[in-house]
């Protein structure tokens, strides 16, 4: 695990550093996913300014006071830190600094690419060193040769005692999906096959202690728009029945109004 003894020195800032790795992502996957979870935390935690999730951003472990490009950082497809400012200015983060933020960030994300950048190994000792408590890899390849036979789609490791352990998943998700619960973050993380933008395939999603995922904006609207189609739809139906009632006195010489 990585300490920071830099408290009397000049430590590079953000505005010092490169934002960027320059190196691009070589599937959709790699964007679309740490985005659905971006935006459904931003639901979660609406009413929370206390954490950060960074997509695809320069986390930077090391400083090199000396020439501050060199400083040591890794790109994660994702990470959440907790105990930050959600917001640090009106432009967001260039990159995420630890000597500047204290706080190590509490889970990376991994989503494998066509090309294998060592997720399984070298980065995960990466992320074990740095003292990162849970390190989750999603695999669209899984159960293919090769290095990707024996490995799940969703995988979650936990660091206990400087290693990282593999928590074994629940499996009671619709369309055989499957969650793991982390309670220092009080959510869970799992996937299921669903249709997001007529893409029907598995994705990944935040789940409750219940198990139970946490809706999309687009499902929030739609459920929102169903429950007012089915009030406008009882309406109707009640105003129906009122104007057969109606008429039904009509015929028998009486004035509804009188009654």
């Amino acid at each position: 695990m990585i300490t920071i003894p830099y408290e009397h020195r000049y430590l590079p800032t953000a505005e010092d550093l490169p934002d960027s790795d320059e190196t691009p992502v070589d599937n959709e996957l790699q964007n679309d996913i740490p985005n659905v979870l971006l935006n459904l935390l931003r639901s979660i935690w609406g009413d929370r300014q206390d954490w950060f999730w960074g997509v695809d951003m320069c986390f930077y472990y090391e400083p090199n006071i000396e020439e501050p490009e060199k400083s040591k950082a890794i790109v994660p497809d994702a990470f959440l830190a907790l105990g930050v400012e959600r917001l640090t200015n009106e432009g967001g983060r260039l990159s995420y600094v630890l000597w500047q933020e204290k706080v190590l960030p509490i889970l990376a994300l991994e989503v494998i690419s066509k090309k294998y950048n060592g997720e399984y190994d070298r980065k995960l000792l990466q992320y074990q060193d740095l003292g990162i408590l849970y390190y989750v890899v999603y695999n669209a390849l899984s159960g293919r040769r090769g290095i990707y036979k024996k490995h799940q789609s969703l995988e979650v490791y936990k660091l206990m005692n400087g290693k990282y352990e593999l928590i074994p998943s629940v499996s009671l998700l619709q369309e055989g999906g499957k969650m793991v619960w982390m309670p220092e973050i009080d959510l869970g993380i799992g996937c299921e096959i669903s249709n997001r933008g007529n893409w029907e395939r598995e994705w990944v999603y935040w789940y409750d202690r219940n198990s139970v995922r946490y809706p999309t904006a687009e499902e929030r609207a739609e459920n929102a728009e169903m429950l007012a189609e089915q009030e406008r739809q009882q309406m109707l139906q009640e105003r129906q029945q009122k104007e057969k009632l109606e008429t039904y006195l009509k015929s028998l010489g009486i004035n509804p109004d009188e009654i």
